[in-house]
């Protein structure tokens, strides 16, 4: 299974589970993504899932200065966020679980 499209559909999830554990800047946000599993994940694709997020509402940034290079960009949750996280969680649930069945029941007949 191509699993680039599976996260493309779960991205923002994604992104908004790691921005609730911690606020992070994109690179620190993909790197967790990738030692999480998961490792299809492109930083183009996070670095515009952030910004759209923090478009819509979902993320709130500041800026850190940095020794090591330039200032970091970081993102934490919003009060919006926590509540888009939440129904995204739910949904996300629901639909595996469904998924979860449907192989189930399909590794039965088999």
């Amino acid at each position: 299974m191509e699993t680039t499209q599976l996260v493309k559909g779960v991205l923002d999830l994604a992104v908004l589970a790691v921005v609730a554990r911690e606020d992070g800047y994109g690179y620190d946000v993909v790197r967790r993504l990738r030692v999480a599993g998961i490792d299809d994940v492109g930083e183009a694709s996070v670095y515009g899932t952030l910004r759209r997020l923090f478009q819509s509402g979902a993320l709130t940034s500041y800026v850190v200065p940095s020794e090591e290079g330039p200032h970091r960009k970081y993102y934490g949750l919003t009060r919006e966020g926590k509540a888009v996280l939440e129904r995204q969680t739910k949904t996300w649930r629901t639909f595996s679980a469904t998924v979860e069945d449907l192989i189930a029941a399909a590794e039965a007949v088999a």
